[in-house]
């Protein structure tokens, strides 16, 4: 049995990722407290989890979109893992990037 299984998490964590790239549009931004700390949750349409953001992903959201949180509801990100090194040890995280531009389409329609 998977500890998963046993023991769920109501937060995003790179393996469930599996191994992909994942769009997703940001619903809300709020502060939770975890443990002794206040920390930055993103919660996405039609997702259950949310995503405890570091100051590298809220960082990167805050180039693409501002440094004002309530901005970021509506946009558009993509959560993958990443290779990371944390306390001297590699393991995986989830990381943000730009959505993937579309190429402009002519007349209003699709580019064929």
């Amino acid at each position: 049995m998977e500890l998963a299984t046993i023991f769920p998490s109501k937060y995003i964590k790179a393996a469930d990722l599996k191994g992909r790239e994942h769009t997703v549009v940001i619903s809300e931004c709020a502060i939770e407290k975890l443990g002794d700390d206040q920390k930055l949750v993103l919660y996405f349409q039609g997702k259950e989890k949310g995503l405890v953001t570091n100051r590298t992903n809220a960082d990167r959201i805050a180039y693409l979109y501002g440094s004002n949180t309530d901005s970021w509801v509506g946009k558009e990100i993509i959560l993958f893992p990443d290779l990371v090194t944390f306390q001297g040890k590699a393991m995986e995280a989830v990381r943000v990037k730009p959505p993937v531009q579309r190429a402009p389409t002519r007349n209003g329609g699709t580019n064929t």
